[in-house]
């Protein structure tokens, strides 16, 4: 590594450069991140979005001691950098390598762990507080995007800390995009400001000159403050945020160090709430990600090149979506902020009408849903298994309280991979399975997943469907899906395999690794968690040794509501369970996870052979 990045090692090194200095190190980040990304996958065009902002901020504070939180997180690739992990970039969200998110066990520059979007302000506030009862004098600032301001949790904390009016700053990063671009009516007024900056420099020149005005004290100085309150209100593009509490200052060219500076010391001079706006590109410095940031949000590992398209449960979900709304014009699409990590993109174009993006809003698209479908439409709510999370009241009392039809399609469900455990989708099963009224469905397959959207748009009855990132299997051509019904693979007299979902492949080849052993195994695809099928206590009782193979999390989930209904049924089988364990699950990629946890045909096989109390099997000897 050569040019000036290379004698980066701390922030303070970026305290001794000039402009130009600056200016060429920005150069040099960003092809490192260009280079490193497009190798080890990651998120891309919000770093090269952040360059200079990031600089300006190690410039202008004394990290460690003083904090930032960056919002989301996954725009912290360049803080890294400059905070001695250029070294580490190599494993970028590799397994036992750098992660990709901030984390706190990493580096003491990480303040806090941030996966998920418009919790910044809060925790910036927390922060800022507990400096205040500690009797401390570091600064803390909350770096969030316009497409995290969405949320109702950004505002939620705006109005805390501008009622507070504790020492805090909040940096607006307006790049007009989330993942998917920014909608709504905030979307609207950020573009407003983003036209007009010169209003917002007319405010304080004007103000300026009014204190200039010898003689202006007293009840006159009243008078001016009285004339400014009223001049903000007809020409400070900023006034939502001045009405919250805060001193809005900018917008500000993000990508301009004289301006960053310019503005990062006036931010850091004033008391109180300041939220200092700046405005910058999304995927600056590399054309394809400047003309296409939403596919170059996240980009995969491809030895060394960006990702073309591949067919995925996502698309699968997308296309079939389109084509059920050709012959039922009463579906209506949700999503929040993920069109096109969702496969609603196709759906958004063919039924502008019948598409609802409510940005990052997760809890706002599932009531937005229950209302749509008391009304008399079938919502289908499209949202990443982990942010529904952030939902959690809203299924219970929107939705499945008062029995309405929406059906909730889970992408990245179980390991989410690179992305680490903000992202892991390894808990839906056991939050969704104790809701009354709600029905869990998981595909194995592509085609399985067609025939349970369609059935699902039949219930009259909450769904959730629920699958994985990557691409979806079409192995075999699948039994027609009968709601509430398991599918049998291989019969078997030894062992029955419950498989749920994607994990069927698995246990269908640990099955053959098992016949060579002498070992008739029975392999049944789940297909539905809730209300559980039938055919899996038949098996249960029949054979009498179960193992159970799901995606999640053991506590509450599949395995757990299968033992609960064997205690209820009478049954006892002998049951060896594997899942996640009751920890947080690191990041790697989804195969290393999932053979890690005995995810994996010879992890099957091994459970299988333990729960049977066999020898070795005959691969095994003589590894000792």
């Amino acid at each position: 590594m050569n040019g000036i990045l290379a004698g980066i090692q701390s922030p303070q090194d970026l305290k001794k450069l000039s402009l130009a200095q600056l200016n060429q190190l920005a150069g040099e980040i960003r092809d490192f991140l260009i280079e490193t990304v497009s190798v080890t996958g990651g998120h891309l065009a919000a770093n090269l979005g952040v360059v200079e902002l990031t600089i300006a901020l190690h410039r202008a504070l004394d990290c460690p001691m003083d904090q930032i939180v960056w919002d989301v997180g996954h725009q912290c690739y360049v803080h890294k950098i400059l905070t001695g992990r250029k070294e580490q970039f190599a494993k970028l969200r590799q397994l036992g390598g750098l992660s990709g998110f901030p984390s706190p066990k990493e580096s003491p520059y990480d303040s806090f762990i941030t996966g998920h979007a418009s919790t910044s302000i809060s925790v910036a506030l927390g922060l800022a507080l507990a400096r205040d009862l500690r009797g401390e004098d570091h600064r803390v600032v909350a770096v969030i995007g316009d497409g995290s301001m969405t949320g109702g949790l950004a505002f939620e904390g705006l109005n805390h800390a501008g009622r507070l009016n504790t020492d805090l700053l909040v940096i607006l990063n307006d790049n007009e995009m989330s993942i998917s671009p920014n909608v709504g009516a905030l979307s609207n007024y950020l573009n407003r400001l983003r036209m007009e900056p010169s209003i917002s420099k007319a405010r304080y020149d004007l103000e300026k000159i009014l204190r200039q005005i010898p003689g202006l004290g007293g009840p006159m100085g009243k008078a001016v403050d009285t004339i400014k309150d009223s001049i903000k209100h007809l020409l400070v593009p900023g006034i939502f945020f001045e009405e919250l509490g805060f001193t809005y200052l900018g917008p500000i060219n993000g990508h301009d160090f004289r301006m960053l500076q310019k503005g990062l010391r006036e931010a850091l001079s004033r008391k109180g709430p300041i939220l200092l706006h700046v405005v910058t590109e999304k995927g600056k410095g590399y054309p394809p990600a400047e003309t296409d940031p939403a596919r170059f949000h996240g980009v995969y590992p491809n030895n060394g090149q960006l990702p073309g398209p591949k067919e995925s449960f996502s698309s699968v979900f997308g296309r079939k979506l389109v084509e059920l709304a050709k012959d039922n014009e009463r579906i209506v699409a949700i999503t929040a902020a993920m069109k096109e990590g969702t496969g609603l993109g196709d759906f958004a174009a063919a039924y502008p009408d019948r598409f609802f993006d409510v940005g990052i809003a997760e809890g706002h698209a599932v009531t937005l849903a229950g209302g749509l479908a008391k009304g008399g439409l079938r919502p289908v709510v499209a949202i990443y298994s982990t942010f529904l999370q952030r939902a959690y009241d809203q299924l219970i009392h929107d939705v499945a309280l008062q029995e309405l039809p929406v059906v909730f399609v889970l992408d990245r469900a179980g390991i989410a991979g690179p992305d680490g455990p903000t992202h892991h989708g390894v808990f839906d099963l056991s939050y969704l399975r104790h809701i009354p009224n709600m029905e869990v469905a998981v595909p194995r397959c592509g085609a399985e997943l067609e025939q349970m959207l369609t059935l699902a748009l039949t219930r009259q009855s909450p769904v959730a469907i629920r699958y994985p990132n990557g691409q979806a299997t079409t192995a075999s051509e699948p039994a027609p899906v009968v709601w509430g019904q398991a599918e049998v693979l291989r019969d078997g007299t030894d062992v029955a395999l419950f498989a749920v979902g994607p994990m069927a492949e698995m246990a269908l080849e640990a099955a053959e690794l098992l016949a060579a052993e002498g070992v008739q195994a029975a392999v049944v695809n789940v297909r539905f968690v809730k209300p559980l099928p039938g055919e899996l206590f038949h098996w249960a009782e029949k054979v009498g040794k179960v193992v159970t193979v799901e995606d999640n999390v053991l506590a509450g989930g599949f395995s757990a509501g299968f033992l609960e209904e064997c205690a209820l049924r009478g049954l006892a089988p002998q049951v060896k369970r594997l899942g996640m364990p009751d920890s947080f699950v690191e990041h790697g990629s989804r195969e290393e996870l999932l053979q890690r946890h005995g995810l994996s045909p010879r992890g099957i096989f091994q459970a299988a052979f333990e729960l049977m109390g066999r020898p070795k099997p005959a691969f095994q000897r003589g590894t000792d």
